[in-house]
């Protein structure tokens, strides 16, 4: 639903940019440059002190809402639950090391695309070119069950029966997205990013239906990365301009005829209003992380909440030989892949989960989104659970169940001739959660400003569990009719419930005021809540 209130989302990120130019942090200074971490910290955004949330959806996935937490209330990240194997690789033209996975859904249709790749170990030689880098397409009316159509587009071996929709420059890592700029060209509905070094940087791409593709310009439209990794672009509604994001690395020199990279891999990002031309460049800002080696970043609006930026990172770490590492599976293979070099052996990888409101400064949780799990074949490996950009919406495997958040993960990275993408599934919304135990415990917000009628949130308690509800005013003082004895109690597991207070309970005459949501919570997880208008 539409506000009338000014994003605060909107707000961070326009003085986020405002802010640099003021540090003398301009386009052209940074074009080609990272700019300093320490000058990016300077300018974290901080909440203003009424938060304008208007009807739109608001996650706990930060702690952007939180004014304080009481007794044993605390933010949870949850991990999500590994379903099926959503695509196999085992096309002559695919491989073992087909990656770098975009997903989205187009209306009623579920698009994906992918990298066509083989990786051998031959002595001490590491084998890439069994057959050129293809981009490949499947699709899905579900996003569960995929097909490979034969495109006939692109000749492999004698023949275009295939799924190859690119094998062109880019072929790398060409990330496609649904171009949603108001006034975007039909011819251009769908774009993307591709490129490395070696071929000078990322290259823009343009189709009129997600299959056919051409370059639109000859030269690259990015230069100031590494770009080995997968490098994305969208159109960000909330600031009104494209975002890429890419690869750079904090030390060393990646330049096309220089390539001799340092430091650790991680992200930078730049915004653009044609596609061609990007500015604001910052290196990304992380809130109480580490430093730790990003190998991707798949960053994207969620879709619930399109102010919010969430990203799937692929954590890399090289942990060298041990007992533990040679109990890992298929120890042989492992031992194999590192006489190329040790970090093919015992490189691991998983994924984690980021968001941002401004786009520069994010919420990185330390702990696994999706840990590498259970020890089996194809897994606890270089390159596993490297994350498909984007969650999609899909039904539940539960009869009569919400619908729920789907998102892929890499497996089989190395071994064999064939990789494949998992499926893993998890609550709409429920990256994180403010949860408390039977003990219970409180959650309080920064004053708020909203539009709308009916506060309805996105839950779920035990059967003995309870959420409660009270609005204050700034100054702490409860408004007559919504205090938590007013409050029904509210159980149950839902995404979408709304709040009744005894008597009315319409908030239509405290809209535009500053009001502070308290939330009494026994045995219960709250994930998101929004003020809706009907």
């Amino acid at each position: 639903m539409t506000s009338t209130h000014p994003s605060s989302g909107d707000v961070n990120r326009r003085s986020f940019l405002k802010a640099s130019v003021a540090a003398g942090a301009s386009a052209a200074a940074l074009s080609e440059t990272a700019q300093p971490d320490a000058v990016q910290a300077a300018y974290w955004p901080k909440p203003p002190r009424v938060i304008s949330i208007g009807s739109r959806r608001e996650l706990f996935i930060d702690s952007h809402l939180i004014e304080q937490l009481k007794g044993a209330a605390r933010q949870e990240l949850h991990n999500p639950v590994a379903r099926d194997q959503a695509i196999v690789h085992d096309a002559p033209w695919e491989g073992n090391n087909c990656g770098y996975c975009t997903v989205f859904q187009d209306g009623y249709l579920y698009r994906m695309y992918y990298r066509g790749k083989q990786l051998s170990v031959v002595g001490r030689q590491l084998i890439t070119n069994s057959h050129p880098e293809f981009y490949c397409y499947a699709e899905s009316h579900d996003g569960i069950r995929w097909t490979k159509p034969d495109l006939g587009i692109v000749e492999f071996n004698g023949s275009k029966k295939n799924n190859i929709i690119w094998d062109g420059v880019g072929t790398h890592n060409f990330s496609p997205f649904l171009d949603k700029r108001p006034g975007c060209p039909a011819d251009q509905k769908y774009k993307a990013l591709g490129g490395t070094m070696r071929e000078g940087g990322l290259f823009a791409f343009a189709s009129p239906d997600g299959i056919r593709w051409r370059l639109l310009r000859k030269k690259p439209v990015i230069t100031n990365g590494a770009f080995d990794s997968q490098n994305l672009a969208f159109w960000d509604e909330t600031a009104g301009c494209y975002r890429a994001y890419w690869r750079y690395f904090t030390e060393g020199i990646t330049e096309q005829k220089v390539w001799k990279p340092a430091g650790l891999r991680a992200i930078r990002t730049a915004t653009s209003d044609d596609f061609f031309n990007w500015k604001n460049t910052a290196n990304l800002v992380y809130e109480d992380s580490p430093e730790e080696h990003m190998y991707t970043n798949q960053v994207s609006p969620y879709h619930r909440a399109p102010h919010i930026l969430v990203g799937f990172p692929m954590r890399y770490v090289e942990r060298g030989w041990s007992p533990s590492m040679r109990a890992l599976p298929e120890r042989a293979h492992r031992e194999m892949r590192a006489k190329s070099h040790i970090r093919y052996g015992t490189g691991l990888t998983e994924a984690q989960v980021m968001a941002s409101r401004d786009g520069v400064h994010f919420k990185r949780w330390n702990d696994p989104f999706i840990p590498p799990g259970p020890e089996r074949p194809d897994t606890w490996n270089y390159s596993h659970l490297g994350m498909a950009t984007q969650p999609v919406e899909t039904a539940s495997d539960l009869p009569g169940a919400d619908r729920e958040l789907s998102v892929y993960g890499k497996e089989g990275g190395w071994t064999g001739t064939s990789g494949s993408f998992r499926r893993y599934t998890l609550r709409l919304d429920g990256f994180v959660s403010i949860g408390a135990p039977m003990a219970g415990g409180e959650l309080l917000t920064r004053p708020l400003r909203f539009t709308g009628r009916q506060l309805r949130l996105n839950f779920a308690t035990s059967a003995v569990g309870s959420i409660r509800v009270e609005l204050q005013r700034a100054d702490g003082s409860p408004v007559k009719g919504f205090t938590l004895d007013d409050c029904h109690e509210l159980f149950g597991d839902t995404v979408d419930r709304e709040v009744v207070w005894k008597g009315d309970g319409n908030l239509s005459d405290l809209q535009g005021q500053a009001i502070r949501f308290r939330f009494e919570l026994k045995s219960a997880d709250l994930y998101a809540m929004r003020v809706a208008t009907a």
